[in-house]
């Protein structure tokens, strides 16, 4: 940016009281206890209670990164319905739900099935009132208890490489696109050759009569 005409040159006084625009960390240290402290406060108030929520594993989106696998907002209804597991049942035991994700692989349903099912299979419901206990509390109660949930139930690895090997012939004769394209032609048609079909089978019926 230049300057123009017979003005004045500006002077700018931005160093002027700099220590008051000096940004220190010398907190850190004591912050780091604290957060420490109110860490085991918390752990202790919750009793036996899993430190943090059941997570599901969910792909990155885009295509840069989906071959990674992360930590989601929460189970799917369909991931619940296929563990057996009601949805306000769900959520009294640790495990979140996140109503709008949609399952779009039977892959991906299939790892948070298997998550719950392993939840489940280690959760440990002590009963509220110990003389009426109720049918979903647990009748082992002296089992194991663990506490950090995501170390215990990992989220499984992504995609993991295939080793190097010789491409086969039919796989050189494959034409990945053409098959692509016929297999999209194929859905995008389906409803009119089922019309059309319907309807010459009705004109053979009619000939016959």
């Amino acid at each position: 940016m230049g300057f123009a005409h017979n003005n004045v040159l500006h002077r700018n006084h931005f160093r002027k009281d700099w220590q008051s625009r000096v940004k220190t960390w010398f907190n850190q240290p004591g912050k780091k206890k604290s957060r420490r402290v109110t860490r085991e406060k918390k752990a202790a108030a919750l009793g036996v209670r899993p430190l943090e929520n059941l997570r599901p594993a969910v792909r990155c989106p885009t295509i840069r990164y989906n071959r990674k696998l992360r930590a989601g907002k929460g189970f799917s209804l369909a991931e619940l319905k296929a563990a057996g597991i009601r949805r306000k049942e769900a959520l009294s035991i640790g495990i979140p739900v996140d109503h709008r994700r949609r399952n779009l692989s039977e892959e991906g349903l299939k790892i948070n099935v298997d998550r719950l099912t392993a939840y489940k299979a280690r959760l440990i419901v002590f009963p509220r009132n110990a003389k009426k206990p109720a049918k979903t509390d647990s009748k082992d109660l002296d089992a194991q208890v663990t506490r950090d949930v995501n170390a215990a139930i990992p989220i499984p690895a992504g995609t993991v490489a295939e080793a190097p090997r010789k491409i086969t012939d039919a796989e050189r004769e494959t034409n990945a696109y053409r098959t692509l394209r016929n297999e999209r032609a194929t859905a995008r048609y389906d409803g009119a050759r089922k019309v059309r079909a319907a309807k010459k089978a009705e004109e053979e019926e009619a000939k016959k009569k």
